[in-house]
């Protein structure tokens, strides 16, 4: 009886011992799920807070971001939400070095932003392989949808298509049928120059030459006096930020103008007119998908981002709020951060912020939007600081996207 007594006291020993280990071990599985509830959604701006186009996007961009996530309480679906900030310096190879470790280490959930074509494509590489969310507002390259989408990538805010057919179908319609286009040597530059072309040749006209400068070039002069001697109606310019505004400067110093060219930036920044000034840039015809003073809404919010920044929006900071709110509202829907959820939702939701008109996003992860042909008034026109623009027509979004009969991208249904 005694070795029996004494068996069954082992027995019930080690089932409590058992029962014991099952309950610590549901504590810490519960105490892992409690701390994963509270851990931050964390927004990685990866910008130019440095280089040509950091006043279009750089400090704005983060800021943009944070009045994104104010505007959603600063908490969603139950977790606080940070946001944290990067400068690419327009180098694919740190850009991309930034993006792994956000991802590996950091805890960043989505990315958001990254002005430079060349930089956007290899994070998008990135976020594919990690299964996570890369929102672009500052790239330009129509590949990102094209044959490099990704079920993770969101192009939000323009392509370099979208500008191209809404400023040089303009400018062609309005006579100018005969281009030269200087343009930015790294992807971006090569595909806007190439989708400006095919829209002057499109309309019936033609591009007589072309030429293509390194990035934060400070003198134009070779650039321009080849503009000059072949004798194009119009000179496409084909680069951004502070490139763009030395090439107007010093197209104004060679006399281009005066001589009966016309310039036609094909990517002009509000920052970009603040830089140059309306007397050098009036009269300029842009395409823009976004303007501070379109309307209650976009005024009320852009006077928000001014206090901050000390500047209105422009098209790409306007873009960084309306990616990342629209990103947060999907992150509720889904109840977490699972990049397919939250993909999947960012498609069924409708688009909804104060800079997005009539906007979807389409399956290849491209936003449709109507946009604004705009332009430059001249300074007796303008009532007051950042009173830049003429909004002209509103261009259907549906006119300014690439069809997707003839998409390349294998997300598209065939």
């Amino acid at each position: 009886m005694q070795n029996r007594s004494k068996a069954a006291g082992g027995r019930l020993a080690v089932a409590l011992a058992v029962v014991a280990g099952l309950a610590a071990g549901t504590t810490v599985v519960a105490g892992r799920a409690a701390a994963d509830e509270m851990k931050p959604i964390r927004i990685g701006v990866l910008t130019d807070l440095s280089g040509v186009t950091a006043d279009a996007t750089g400090k704005g961009s983060v800021e943009a971001a944070r009045l994104a996530v104010e505007d959603m309480g600063g908490k969603v679906a139950g977790r606080p939400v940070e946001v944290i900030s990067a400068d690419h310096q327009h180098k694919t190879d740190l850009g991309s070095s930034i993006a792994r470790e956000w991802f590996d280490q950091t805890g960043v959930d989505v990315i958001v932003d990254v002005p430079n074509s060349a930089v956007a494509l290899a994070v998008q590489e990135i976020a594919r392989e990690k299964k996570k969310m890369v929102l672009f507002s500052g790239a330009g390259t129509p590949a990102l949808t094209g044959k490099s989408c990704s079920p993770y990538g969101v192009h939000w805010t323009y392509d370099t298509y979208a500008l191209s057919k809404g400023t040089a179908g303009a400018v062609v319609k309005a006579g100018g049928d005969s281009w030269f286009m200087i343009a930015s040597d790294y992807a971006f530059g090569h595909q806007l120059a190439r989708d400006a072309g095919a829209v002057v040749t499109g309309a019936g006209g033609q591009v007589v030459g072309e030429v293509f400068h390194p990035l934060a070039t400070p003198d134009f002069s070779s650039y321009l006096l080849q503009a000059q001697a072949s004798g194009a109606k119009v000179v496409g310019i084909a680069n951004a930020g502070g490139d763009t505004i030395n090439t107007i400067k010093q197209a104004g110093e060679f006399g281009l103008v005066a001589g009966g060219q016309k310039l036609a930036a094909l990517i002009l920044m509000l920052s970009d007119i603040h830089g140059l000034g309306l007397k050098a840039a009036q009269g300029t015809y842009l395409t823009t998908p976004s303007y501070w003073d379109a309307d209650d809404r976009a005024r009320a919010l852009s006077k928000r981002y001014m206090e901050r920044v000390g500047a209105m929006p422009g098209m790409l900071q306007a873009g960084v709020y309306g990616e990342v709110l629209h990103y947060l509202k999907a992150v509720d829907a889904a109840g977490g951060t699972d990049a397919d959820a939250v993909s999947a939702k960012m498609r069924e939701l409708p688009i909804d912020d104060p800079y997005s008109r009539n906007a979807r996003l389409r399956e290849d992860g491209r936003v449709v939007r109507d946009m604004y042909l705009a332009r430059v008034k001249a300074p007796a026109e303008s009532k007051g600081p950042w009173d830049y623009l003429d909004i002209v027509a509103t261009i259907p979004g549906d006119e300014l996207v690439w069809p997707l009969s003839e998409s390349t991208c294998p997300l598209v249904a065939r």
